[in-house]
């Protein structure tokens, strides 16, 4: 029998003999198949499960839950019963398509599990019986004895039983840039973190190089891989700003319309007006004040968003996730492949007491530089290919790479110093030899970890010969050297005199002159620095979480300028003690964590959240998936992010860029703004509407619109012009105002205040337009209240492009797709006018030279007044607050 205990230990922490007994397995035998038939059926097969799907016609059901799609809904209902299906039509194509757009976007989270199961290896090697077998991945199961050799993946959760030159890849699952190097020995800490545990072999990691053997652990949904699976599965997706916004606004817009129109009904049967009329104009009232053109004028802008980000290499998945870009106070980085290149660099040496960035040009280089360059141009296994590239180990091929830049060409030093022997790296000795002739002496080059080189030094060699070695001063070099980042390998060499047979190599690993110190790092990308810069310009706060190790991550946090000296770094362990008070208080001041687990970076991203921060989290790894599902935005990498980050983020960098973040927030940014720019100018027109048919019987006036009219203006107003305003471009000095408060109202910084007096203003003049004309014994005063309302409305939408800039100052072909719009609903409402065929329907009449002069002359007002309003406006007059 074997099984998995019912509260699994910390298996890192365990002897192997342990573990085996604890499994009641046997290493050689493996187990019988018996054993592995009943484990099957305990555990299940070993995959990532997947929870059950809704159906189609739930899940597109479940997008009409939104209120204002339900004010709509009944808004077409109402059409449809006073006989306007023009209307009904409209509302019903938009709240489908919302439906449809919504539905699609149910199925992300799905795929992102389905990329995980996809990263499971499809077939292990097993011992089982005393014999090896080739057996489908999902049929292993605890108690498995499992081989691993290089280019493998790893079947489940393994305790190490045997580990030869073993390192794993593990970058996707901890974001640990380099291969792991693996061992079996037991660990004492329980609460390592995942990179830490390096007797344990993870689930979907690839083996980099050499072999080992393990005993299966966890298997299925019980792996580290398959916590991730459940993680994303558990984190629900969290609402949008504007969505917040929207739904809000929907629901105060539905009562305030009802209160107002059963005011004007009951007004108006007070004053002796026909019920059927003042009930279908009431109703008609009540429709066009439901802005029905608004999720199609929001959907619509975040489409044409997403299209012109895909332009600079950022692809939107979420069509929300456009405009919340614009809100994000926090952008949460992981380091590796997102801030980094994900590639090691040699960007430090150290020889003869002289620090450098590079080796000297081969032909220039004296010692001990020159051969220190032939020591890392020979003492690797890489394999020129052609083109210039390279393969091997990752370690070595940015040593191999440093070396040719300076001229240092392996091949042709393999001519003069051809390779007799070597030595490879191991775990125990911490070093590299390889064994040379060189004419007729014969030279060992060898590297590896500083401390163990200069515990075999007797010497250093300088530019004049030979020097004492200073071993204390040089553990500084190298401790200085890993603090800034640095992964420090030391390289020294040694000769033999004399025309004699070649050494055991490991001979050759002792009584040796040091060389230099060599400085390997993953570095900063070239822009991501200036991205920084520019994020903290727009009051966004950088912070990287990585799982990388703390002194590498804040190296880099300070090269970036993410973090400055006197910031600490808060690492996962100290996270695991911390309440959540404790953790609200230290994220405030925290802008480096490193070793922390996916359920850590969910922690960080909700703690922020609870903060009321509005959380943006970019990564590229299985480890970051989970997070970048719960952040307010999941920006994955396109080039070298996993496909569960992809499926799990809202947006793709194609060129894996971080500055592209910035630029996607301007266009956020220009987009949120756009839209408030269509709910003031439509709420605006609306309440134009409403003053005037509420303020008409008051002044003893007749009815000034019929429900047509409404109708009619409702239309052409909402549409074109109102969707033109999406077009706009970018106004000036977006990326110098902060992030708007989560918080913040649709409607701040005077834009309710402009809403009302404005409208009033319109309503205003719509009604001195029926005063005048109605006093003066026009015939034609309907048809001029209703061109008047129609005209300054169209005023209205072009002065209202910018909240401070006068239209003088944008011009008027800065936005040609509203100029088209605003020329062509003028036409069309001059048709309705003067076309025979259409004045019937619309109940109109044709108005003289004069009567239309005086519509335009009542419309240009309110843009004398919003101008007027702006100029106090950039004076720090109005709206200042």
């Amino acid at each position: 029998m074997n099984d998995t205990p019912p509260n699994p230990p910390a298996w890192h922490t365990l002897s192997t003999g342990e573990v085996l007994a604890a499994l009641h397995v046997d290493a050689r035998h493996g187990l019988s198949g018996d054993s592995a038939r009943a484990a099957l059926e305990r555990h299940g097969g070993n995959e990532i499960r997947v929870s059950a799907r809704r159906g189609p016609g739930r899940i597109l059901l479940g997008q009409f839950a939104d209120f204002m799609i339900i004010v709509l809904i009944v808004a077409a209902v109402i059409s449809g019963i006073i006989g306007d299906p023009q209307d009904t039509i409209t509302i019903v194509v938009i709240v489908l398509l919302n439906a449809v757009i919504g539905a699609v976007q149910e199925y992300r989270a799905e795929r992102a599990v389905a990329a995980l199961r996809e990263m499971a290896a499809p077939e292990a090697r097993v011992r089982r019986e005393g014999h090896i077998r080739t057996i489908p991945a999902t049929e292993v199961v605890p108690g498995d004895i499992i081989l691993l050799e290089a280019g493998g993946i790893v079947a489940a959760d393994l305790r190490l039983l045997e580990a030869v030159n073993l390192r794993l890849d593990e970058a996707a699952l901890t974001g640990e840039s380099e291969a792991v190097e693996k061992s079996t020995g037991t660990l004492m800490e329980a609460d390592l973190p995942m990179a830490d545990r390096r007797n344990m072999a993870f689930k979907g990691t690839l083996v980099a190089g050499g072999r080992g053997a393990g005993v299966v652990v966890a298997s299925g949904m019980d792996t580290e891989l398959g916590r991730i699976a459940t993680l994303l599965h558990k984190d629900e997706m969290p609402r949008t700003p504007l969505q917040r916004r929207l739904t809000q606004f929907g629901q105060r817009l539905a009562l305030a319309v009802l209160f107002v129109c059963a005011i004007f009904f009951g007004a108006g049967l007070l004053r002796g007006e026909p019920l059927i009329l003042m009930f279908l104009t009431a109703v008609t009232l009540a429709v066009a004040a439901i802005p029905e053109a608004l999720p199609a004028v929001v959907t619509i802008s975040l489409a044409f968003g997403a299209r012109t980000m895909s332009r600079h290499n950022a692809l939107i998945r979420r069509l929300p996730a456009v405009e919340t870009l614009g809100s994000v106070t926090y952008i949460c980085s992981d380091k590796t492949g997102t801030l980094t290149e994900n590639r090691m660099r040699v960007d430090a040496l150290f020889a003869d007491d002289t620090r450098a960035a590079a080796l000297p040009a081969a032909a220039a280089a004296g010692l001990p530089w020159r051969l220190l360059g032939r020591a890392m141009a020979l003492n690797n296994d890489v394999h020129p290919q052609p083109g210039g590239d390279a393969s091997g180990d990752p370690t070595e091929i940015p040593l191999y790479q440093a070396a040719r830049a300076a001229g240092f060409d392996k091949e042709e030093l393999g001519k003069t110093l051809p390779r007799l022997a070597e030595q490879p790296f191991d775990a125990e000795r911490k070093c590299m030899t390889t064994i040379h002739r060189d004419g007729n002496e014969i030279i060992a080059f060898v590297k590896g970890a500083p401390e163990e080189i200069l515990a075999r030094c007797v010497n250093r060699l300088t530019a004049g010969g030979t020097a004492a070695l200073d071993a204390p001063g040089l553990h500084l070099v190298a401790e200085r050297l890993a603090g800034e980042g640095y992964r420090v390998l030391a390289y020294a060499m040694r000769s033999l005199a004399g025309d004699v047979e070649p050494p055991d190599p490991q001979a050759m690993e002792w009584e040796l002159s040091l060389l230099g110190l060599v400085g390997l790092i993953d570095p900063p990308r070239a822009e991501a620095h200036a991205a920084v810069a520019l994020c903290r310009s727009a009051g966004i706060t950088p912070v990287m979480i990585t799982g990388d190790h703390p002194g590498t991550a804040r190296a880099i946090a300070l090269r970036l300028g993410i973090a400055q000296e006197d910031d600490r770094v808060l690492t996962g362990r100290e996270i695991e003690r911390l309440t959540a008070e404790e953790l609200q208080a230290r994220v405030a001041h925290t802008r480096v964590f490193a070793r922390v687990s996916p359920e850590q970076k969910i922690r960080i991203v909700q703690t922020l959240q609870a903060r009321g921060e509005f959380v943006a989290m970019t990564g590229d790894g299985v480890n970051d998936a989970p997070a970048l599902k719960r952040a307010e935005i999941g920006i994955a990498m396109g080039r070298k992010g996993t496909d569960v980050a992809r499926e799990a983020a809202d947006m793709v960098l194609l060129d894996d860029n971080f500055a592209t973040i910035v630029e996607a927030v301007v266009e956020g940014r220009r987009i949120y703004d756009n839209i408030r720019k269509f709910v003031k100018y439509i709420m605006t027109s609306n309440a134009g509407e409403i003053w005037t048919l509420f303020l008409a019987p008051f002044l003893g006036l007749p009815l000034p619109l019929l429900p047509i009219h409404i109708l009619w203006i409702n239309l052409v107003t909402d549409g074109l012009p109102g969707l033109a305003l999406t077009a706009e471009p970018a106004e000036r000095g977006l990326m110098t105002r902060p992030p708007r408060p989560p918080g913040e109202s649709l409607f701040a910084h005077g834009m309710w205040q402009h809403m009302i007096w404005v409208g009033v203003l319109i309503g205003g003049l719509s009604i001195a337009s029926q005063a005048w004309a109605y006093e003066s014994g026009d015939a034609h005063w309907q048809t001029m209240v209703f061109t008047v309302l129609t005209f300054a409305q169209l005023v209205h939408v072009l002065v209202i492009r910018s909240e401070r800039d006068s239209l003088f100052t944008l011009g008027l072909r800065s936005n040609l797709p509203l100029l088209g719009a605003v020329l062509l609903t003028v036409a069309l409402q001059l048709a309705v006018i003067y076309l025979p065929v259409l004045q019937p329907l619309f109940r109109t009449s044709a108005l003289d030279g004069f009567e239309l002069l005086m519509c335009f002359a009542f419309a240009s007002v309110v843009f004398l007044a919003v101008e007027v309003e702006k100029w106090l406006v950039r004076r720090g007059w109005l709206y200042a607050s």
